[in-house]
């Protein structure tokens, strides 16, 4: 006959075995969250005037080492109409870490020590993640009036499409010189990060 009776060390023992089986019993893998699309906003005021010329001819390059970057979208330079000193950079990205990519940038780097060094007197940096786009548009030619979703990963796409009723082209930036406007699409990517087969973005 096969005895049940355990001793208090069998019966702790198999409870810890029994325990650790189930902490290593296989569980079903978590969905990755999706990766947002970044963006970034800098409010910047200069030392001096001079300082600010001399920023813009360093800043002229910036859109030659933008566009290389697959996680770059968007970027663009506005100067407040109510104070001529404050100046707001925008820009847009695929991911958090399409921002850092920027931030080690050989040439992003001497910029910024050389900006640190005494041309900004000011720097307030804020960064989000995308909740939504919408794009309204009224036509002047027909008065068509679009209020809609658009993805902002082909944003430039969408602002060059013509008013469906008219064919009316509406005004759209393109890139400058200066570039204090560049701008890029990734088509196979989604406004939340993700590429439209499923797959995370870089």
């Amino acid at each position: 006959m096969v005895s049940i009776y355990r001793t208090p060390y069998q019966a702790t023992h198999q409870s810890i075995n029994q325990n650790h089986l189930h902490f290593l019993a296989p569980r079903s893998a978590p969905k990755f969250a999706k990766m947002p699309i970044y963006l970034s906003m800098q409010r910047v005021r200069f030392s001096s005037p001079d300082a600010y010329e001399k920023f813009k001819v360093l800043f002229a390059d910036t859109r030659n080492h933008l566009m290389t970057l697959p996680g770059f979208l968007h970027l663009t330079w506005w100067e407040h109409p109510d104070d001529r000193s404050w100046y707001n950079e925008c820009s847009f990205w695929t991911s958090r870490g399409a921002l850092y990519d920027w931030h080690k940038n050989t040439y992003h780097k001497f910029c910024k020590t050389g900006a640190a060094n005494g041309a900004i007197m000011e720097d307030i940096i804020t960064n989000f993640e995308l909740v939504g786009t919408r794009l309204l548009r009224v036509c002047p030619v027909c008065n068509h009036t679009q209020d809609k979703k658009y993805d902002l990963a082909r944003e430039q796409e969408v602002l060059h499409e013509a008013c469906p009723q008219c064919g009316f082209h509406f005004p759209v930036l393109e890139e400058t010189p200066s570039s204090f406007a560049v701008f890029k699409d990734v088509p196979g990517l989604s406004s939340e990060g993700e590429t439209k087969d499923g797959e995370k973005s870089a």
